[in-house]
C-alpha cells in the first residue's frame, strides 16, 4: 500500500424461543426511529450546505419484520464521477446511542476526506448486534449480515468481497464489530473494538454491563445462561475457532478508567495465548467520546492497510 495514503501520525442461528417476554427496551425502539428519520434529514441538510458527500436513507428490513431502518453513509470524494469499487467501513453504534451519534459526536467526516472508501453508519437499537433470544421479529445479526450489507453493496459501488468489508464500533459496538468479525471472519478484513463490551456473555456480563440493564433484559438478547445461543456469541469462544491464518486484522482499545479494562485484557491475554496477531491499546481516559472520537482516526488509517485496493481498484 501507498503508505502516502495514511497519516504520519497514525502509522505506527439464533437460538431457541423462550418464554420470556420481549423487554421493553426493545418494543420502544420503533417508536424512536421516526425521531431518528428526522434528526437524519437534518444532518445530511446540514452535511449538504458544507459541500460534503453525506446521506441518510431508510430501508426496509426483512429479518426485523419489514421495518423501515435508517443508516448514514459518507461517500468519498469523486465518488459520482468515478466508476471505480470501494471499500466499505460499517461503523457500530453503542448501546442507548444511535446511527447518527457518529455525525454529531465525532469528526467522522473531516477524517473520511483522507480515505478513498465508503463508510457505512447503521441504526441498531439495543441489540448487541444477535439476534433477541426472546423476539424472533428481531433477528439484527440477520438483519446486518443479510439486510445492511446486501442493499449496502446493491445502492453503492462497494468492493463486495472480504477485501472491502471492515468494521469498527464504541462499546456494545466494539462488542458487535469483534462478535461480527470473528464469527463471519470470511467477510470481514479488520475489526476494530473501541472500549468494546470484551466480555463472555455469562453472569459476569451482568455485572460488567451498565446499571441499565437486568439479567432478565440479558437472558432476552442473549438467551438463557449455558444455552447454545449464548455459546455462539461468546468473543472468547469464536476466537479459538478461527484459524490464525483467517482472523481479520484485529484492534482494540481501551481507557485506563474504563470499567471494561479487566475483561479488554483477558480477552487481549486470550489472542496472545492462540497466537493471533492483533494491535492493543491501553490509553489514558473512560468510557466516552473525548476517547473514541480521536481513536476513531487512529482505526481509519490501521484498517486501511487491511482493506484498501490496489491501484487499479482490485480487491
Amino acid at each position: 500500500m501507498n503508505s502516502s495514503r495514511v497519516p504520519p501520525e497514525a502509522r505506527p442461528r439464533e437460538g431457541l424461543m423462550t418464554t420470556l417476554p420481549p423487554s421493553p427496551k426493545h418494543q420502544c425502539w420503533v417508536n424512536s426511529l421516526s425521531l431518528l428519520l428526522i434528526l437524519g434529514t437534518l444532518f445530511e441538510t446540514a452535511l449538504s450546505a458544507a459541500g460534503k458527500d453525506f446521506e441518510t436513507v431508510t430501508f426496509r428490513a426483512p429479518h426485523l419484520a419489514g421495518k423501515e431502518v435508517p443508516l448514514s453513509v459518507i461517500l468519498p470524494a469523486g465518488y459520482d464521477a468515478s466508476e471505480r469499487r470501494y471499500p466499505v467501513l460499517y461503523l457500530l453504534h453503542g448501546y442507548t446511542a444511535h446511527y447518527s451519534d457518529w455525525a454529531t459526536s465525532t469528526h467522522i467526516i473531516q477524517y473520511a476526506r483522507r480515505y478513498q472508501e465508503i463508510i457505512v453508519m447503521p441504526e441498531a437499537g439495543t441489540s448487541w448486534y444477535v439476534n433477541n433470544y426472546a423476539n424472533p421479529q428481531l433477528k439484527w445479526q440477520d438483519y446486518f449480515i443479510y439486510d445492511v450489507i446486501p442493499y449496502v453493496d446493491q445502492h453503492y459501488h462497494t468492493q463486495a468481497n472480504r477485501r472491502g468489508r471492515a468494521l469498527a464500533g464504541t462499546s456494545m459496538g466494539g462488542y458487535g464489530a469483534l462478535l461480527l468479525g470473528l464469527k463471519y471472519h470470511a467477510m470481514f478484513a479488520a475489526a476494530a473494538s473501541l472500549s468494546g463490551v470484551v466480555t463472555t456473555p455469562d453472569r459476569s456480563f451482568v455485572q460488567y454491563v451498565t446499571s441499565q440493564l437486568d439479567e432478565q433484559v440479558i437472558e432476552s438478547d442473549f438467551g438463557p445462561f449455558g444455552s447454545q445461543a449464548r455459546d455462539e456469541n461468546d468473543l472468547f469462544n469464536l476466537a479459538r475457532q478461527v484459524p490464525p491464518s483467517e482472523m481479520p486484522q484485529l484492534y482494540l482499545s481501551i481507557g485506563t478508567s474504563d470499567k471494561y479494562l479487566r475483561t479488554n485484557r483477558e480477552f487481549a491475554k486470550t489472542l496472545d495465548r492462540l497466537g493471533v496477531a492483533y494491535r492493543y491499546r491501553e490509553l489514558p481516559g473512560g468510557h466516552d467520546w473525548r476517547l473514541w472520537d480521536p481513536e476513531l482516526e487512529t482505526v481509519l488509517a490501521f484498517q486501511a492497510d487491511a482493506i484498501w485496493p490496489s491501484p487499479e481498484g482490485n480487491p
